[in-house]
């Protein structure tokens, strides 16, 4: 099935940091899907905002693009082979994975401060659903992972619609910031090689 877990070198520099990011070796199919869906998401995001009127100030509009961008750029890279690789490389366990999640709090608040005045029991509530369930989605064993994950998304969605309060035009927001780290981030995959796949024994 070309399954490769081999990580190639990073890359000297500057880029050696991007790789940090992404996952050294991404093709250049990889890097379009991470660069040009998330900037087509902030324009239609700001478009949006402004063909209807909003009523936004600069920095909401500033936020809400840098959320799309952060949002569909992470679940995009989060998903691609470099990325699991990179993620799911050895020494890199339970604690670094709810590291990376913890800092997500900092999207939370910044939503919250610029389109709920800064509700910070929403701030909680959602940081702490999202923090337990990547905890039990990381500790499940690994066959099951992907339908816990699943299910904890599917949770969250439906929370997201009908307990957690949505910032008005923002809606779109809690679900994917749950999908980036719930199902993109958390779940370990195969990291296929860009090689020819033989499907030719799969039914």
């Amino acid at each position: 099935m070309n399954i490769d877990w081999t990580i190639p070198e990073l890359r000297a520099g500057w880029r050696g940091q991007i790789d940090k990011l992404i996952g050294p070796g991404a093709t250049k199919a990889e890097l379009n899907l991470q660069l040009y869906v998330p900037l087509l998401a902030v324009a239609i995001v700001i478009a949006i905002g402004l063909t209807n009127d909003y009523e936004w100030t600069w920095g909401q509009y500033t936020v809400a693009g840098f959320i799309a961008l952060d949002m569909v750029g992470g679940i995009a890279t989060n998903l691609t082979s470099a990325a699991k690789r990179w993620n799911f490389r050895e020494g890199n366990g339970f604690n670094a994975h709810m590291t990376f999640i913890g800092i997500h709090i900092l999207q939370l608040l910044l939503v919250s401060y610029f389109f709920l005045d800064l509700d910070l029991t929403w701030v909680a509530i959602n940081y702490l659903f999202l923090m337990v369930s990547c905890a039990l989605i990381l500790k499940t064993p690994l066959y099951l992972q992907r339908a816990v994950s699943g299910m904890a998304f599917v949770t969250a969605v439906i929370l997201s619609l009908y307990i957690f309060e949505a910032p008005l035009h923002l809606e779109w927001f809690l679900p994917l910031f749950y999908y980036k780290l719930l199902v993109s981030h958390v779940v370990r995959e195969e990291p296929y090689s860009p090689k020819q796949l033989d499907i030719s024994g799969i039914s």
